[in-house]
């Protein structure tokens, strides 16, 4: 396994074993009714009504050997933007990168888009509200779109067609506060590029 690949594991683990440490876990469920409802997808990529078999999480959590893909080429940089699709974003809890069961269908979308069209790849972009500093923003927000790049692997796609970006809080779907909007902020979209 190369460096950048054991770093970037580590990297994404230890953001996943912090993520909950900064706020306090009172009242975990919001307005929106998330996490909590059903059985939900927790960091490791595992639900409790499944398990990974064949390839290792650590392998299909980790966001990716760019330089594996085109020299280091952002996929954004080299292929063209889908406009024909577009996928609902992926929300998730309070300071949480747990995938709620009522959001998998979209992951699953996305997915079945990706196996159904070999030369599409995705970015899968993680957001935050903005509650907390920058640095645990993005850090939060790298692990979403770590959890969701996990699940796709799991469920099928290659990792290679997958690359993740954290914006953190820096691009609000919803500007203000209040919960109705931290919600629409805490969520996981996806940028489909054809090759």
């Amino acid at each position: 396994m190369k460096f950048s690949t054991v770093l970037a594991v580590f990297a994404v683990s230890v953001a996943v074993a912090t993520t909950g440490c900064r706020y306090d876990k009172a009242g975990d469920a919001d307005a929106s009714g998330l996490p909590g409802e059903g059985a939900d997808i927790d960091a490791n990529g595992l639900s409790d009504l499944d398990s990974i078999e064949g390839e290792d999480i650590a392998d299909a959590s980790q966001t990716g050997s760019l330089a594996d893909i085109e020299d280091g080429a952002r996929f954004e940089d080299i292929y063209t933007r889908c406009t024909d699709v577009n996928f609902e974003p992926v929300y998730f809890g309070f300071d949480s990168t747990v995938i709620p069961q009522a959001e998998l269908d979209k992951v699953d979308a996305v997915a079945q888009h990706l196996l159904d069209n070999a030369d599409r790849v995705v970015v899968v972009e993680g957001h935050c509200d903005d509650r907390g500093s920058n640095e645990y923003n993005l850090s939060l927000g790298d692990s979403r779109a770590s959890i969701v790049r996990s699940y796709l692997v799991q469920n099928g796609v290659t990792a290679d067609r997958i690359q993740t970006r954290s914006y953190g809080e820096e691009r609000p779907a919803v500007e203000g506060a209040g919960e109705s909007v931290w919600a629409k902020n805490r969520r996981g979209e996806f940028a489909i590029f054809r090759k």
